[in-house]
């Protein structure tokens, strides 16, 4: 396995760091909304042992700079299509994405950039007007006082859960780290352009025209289920839906990660072009 390396690329979204580790085949790998790379774990230095691993920290998340003003999904995409470009990555990738991730890999997988796709507690629908309003004065709380403890223990019951926490304290740490260490306003802007005032992506799932592996999180609090996602995946091509244990978008990478493991790479094998 190829010794870890560190580098910037240059996008309309500023720099993105990005983190290259292994050999072989390009897979990308893109964290969830609120955290960066760490949030993965051990799980790119075991991926590494099948894969040249590119784990990207999005715009306004770990050491890539910070967006100073709200951005759109489109964006996003444009500036990971753009990071490929400077990477050098001209063959399909193969994209993992958790969460956030899993909605940039989407809106990337009907072009020809992806060999697979495979998203980690990604819902496919936008917030409701309901959960806009819970959300909503979060947003504003973050922006006026920043991570706060009140405020990253309501964050991370959710997104992590408790039990998860409780059961990897060591990785967990990190992981709400990554959200307190983060630029302010780059985070605020973030949250409110992805999160607040993100779309559904129902409208794209037709156009994804690589094999797609959606993994919902069997307990996630924030509704998003394996009953909803096995109903998604009707609309792709080739689709298939394995649930991870977890209360969370983030909480598998804490709690299940040798089931991702598997999952993933036995995924890989089986999409792998006949010789």
């Amino acid at each position: 396995m190829g010794a870890p390396h560190s580098e910037f690329v240059r996008t309309d979204l500023g720099r993105l760091h990005v983190q290259r580790t292994g050999t072989g085949p390009p897979a990308v790998l893109w964290h969830s909304l609120f955290v960066d790379s760490r949030s993965w774990g051990s799980l790119i230095d075991d991926l590494a042992r099948h894969r040249t691993v590119y784990a990207i920290d999005g715009p306004s998340h770990g050491r890539s700079d910070p967006v100073p003003r709200d951005f759109s999904f489109d964006e996003v995409a444009g500036s990971a299509l753009q990071a490929l470009d400077r990477l050098g990555l001209t063959d399909p990738v193969d994209w993992v994405g958790n969460a956030w991730g899993g909605h940039v890999g989407i809106r990337l997988a009907a072009g020809s950039r992806l060999r697979t796709l495979t998203t980690i507690g990604t819902p496919v629908q936008g917030l409701t007007f309901g959960e806009k309003l819970k959300i909503g004065p979060l947003v504003g709380l973050h922006r006026l006082t920043g991570p706060t403890d009140i405020l990253v223990k309501l964050l991370f019951d959710s997104l992590v859960g408790p039990d998860s926490l409780a059961a990897q304290p060591e990785q967990a740490a990190a992981v709400v780290a990554s959200f307190r260490d983060a630029d302010r306003r780059g985070m605020n802007h973030a949250m409110r352009s992805m999160m607040l005032m993100r779309s559904g992506v129902e409208n794209l799932l037709a156009e994804i025209k690589v094999p797609t592996l959606m993994m919902p999180v069997r307990d996630d609090v924030t509704g998003w289920r394996p009953d909803e996602a096995r109903r998604t995946c009707v609309a792709i091509a080739d689709c298939r839906v394995e649930e991870v244990a977890g209360t969370g978008h983030v909480s598998p990478l804490l709690v299940d990660r040798a089931r991702i493991l598997q999952l993933v790479t036995d995924f890989w094998k089986v999409t792998a072009p006949k010789a």
